[in-house]
């Protein structure tokens, strides 16, 4: 087991509702690895976390958060490999998110991603890289069907 700290995160999984569902917002990571993913990213150092999933959701997206939902949902993993722009840390602890938004033009940040794609569940829970993810998938769907 690898030992040192994690960079304290969110996950936001960015949703619009459509046709009585909700359709999620993946992006197409090409920075530290490729795949596909939804918004996330590190609490700064002088930030709550609503203040966080609102800043990543913006630089990420272009988008504006409209209503925001926090799960009691926590977890943690460890990088695949040393990140030089993260030396200090060793993975990212992170808490979970579903961020409502209006559609609209979706500008990605072209650093850390090459596109975006919106999708239903299916598609969502299939392109997803990383098995956290997929599971906050689940819990976010499943919380959206019973609301929408």
């Amino acid at each position: 087991m690898k030992r040192g700290k994690y960079r304290p995160a969110i996950f936001a999984l960015v949703y619009v509702k459509r046709d009585g569902k909700g359709k999620y917002l993946l992006l197409k990571r090409k920075l530290h690895w490729n795949g596909w993913e939804f918004p996330k990213g590190g609490i700064e150092f002088f930030e709550i976390k609503r203040i966080a999933v609102r800043r990543e959701v913006k630089e990420e997206t272009g988008l504006d958060a409209v209503k925001i939902k926090k799960f009691n949902v926590k977890g943690k993993y460890t990088y695949h490999k040393k990140l030089a722009d993260r030396p200090n840390f060793i993975g990212q602890s992170y808490s979970l998110f579903a961020i409502e938004v209006k559609e609209g033009k979706v500008k990605i940040d072209k650093k850390e991603h090459s596109t975006y794609k919106w999708v239903n569940y299916n598609e969502a829970a299939k392109k997803l890289t990383w098995e956290n993810q997929k599971k906050c998938l689940k819990i976010v769907n499943d919380w959206l069907k019973n609301g929408i």
